[in-house]
């Protein structure tokens, strides 16, 4: 049984963290979980202790933290976190780190962050904040880069209508599928089931493979979820980040759901392919779910 009841949403001031508080405020409203907002001050250059005296340092820290605590009010102010349970924290240090370690201190389940989309992940810095936490982070994380959809309102600026789960039928998929009909619940919105094949050739050989493949989707959808999320099973032959995106395209995809595998070496070198580009190409905000 899938617990939602902390969701981290790291914030840096950007357009990009705007929304995706926007996503993190929606998501503790429907899971009744507390938001922790968190903003990581870190010096633009490093500083040694050799060069320059810790007093100054802690001046430079303290007033970083001031600008923030100022970008901070009026964050809240624009994004009117009242409804939920919220607490905004305040720390420095390396970016990454940061995040990190107050994820596993406070049993995060859920992480929202924005990204700087083709800029940010495009160089494939692995010393980027985002990047990082994308790979090695424990829980689910949303990776949002777009502007919010259309769908939505004034006062429910995040609306999933339609949520697109991709699968490979690997064991990463099970626990990202749990995510995506939790959501779907939760939203009321429909869901689609995607497996693309990974070949451009045709003939029956593909065909039988389609069927196949459409009769494992058909099997993966839980009774306990039927009735509260209709699914629809497709199967599509291709570049799979590539079918991924047109098939997001031609549904009208609100969200899309992946599973990742673990977090050995292996594991990060494989990261880049298919999630990575979905991410970094794609209009949607992506769930990235570890198994």
């Amino acid at each position: 049984m899938l617990n939602v009841e902390r969701i981290l949403c790291p914030v840096d001031f950007s357009e990009f963290s705007d929304r995706a508080c926007d996503y993190a405020h929606s998501f503790a409203r429907h899971f009744g979980a507390k938001l922790f907002v968190l903003h990581v001050a870190e010096p633009f250059v490093p500083i040694h202790h050799s060069y320059i005296s810790p007093s100054l340092i802690d001046q430079i820290y303290a007033q970083q933290i001031a600008d923030a605590e100022e970008k901070v009010r009026k964050l809240a102010a624009r994004q009117n976190w009242n409804d939920v349970e919220h607490e905004v924290v305040l720390e420095r240090g390396a970016v990454a780190d940061a995040i990190l370690q107050f994820v596993e201190g406070k049993n995060i389940d859920l992480i929202a962050m924005g990204t700087h989309g083709r800029r940010g992940l495009d160089r494939l810095v692995l010393g980027s904040a985002t990047e990082r936490i994308l790979r090695t982070a424990r829980p689910p994380v949303l990776a949002v880069h777009s502007p919010l959809q259309g769908s939505g309102t004034r006062e429910e600026p995040v609306q999933f209508r339609n949520i697109l789960f991709c699968t490979d039928f690997s064991d990463n998929s099970p626990r990202a599928l749990e995510y995506a009909f939790l959501l779907a619940c939760k939203y009321k919105a429909g869901i689609s089931l995607l497996h693309v094949i990974e070949r451009s050739d045709g003939g029956k050989d593909l065909e039988a493979e389609k069927r196949q493949a459409l009769q494992q989707l058909q099997a993966v959808v839980p009774q306990n979820v039927q009735n509260c999320a209709a699914a629809e099973p497709a199967v599509r032959a291709g570049k799979t980040y590539q079918e991924i995106l047109e098939h997001a395209a031609e549904t009208r995809t609100d969200l899309i759901v992946m599973g990742v595998r673990g977090r050995n070496a292996l594991d990060l070198a494989l990261f880049g392919s298919t999630t990575q580009r979905v991410i970094q190409l794609g209009q949607w905000p992506v769930l990235v779910v570890r198994t």
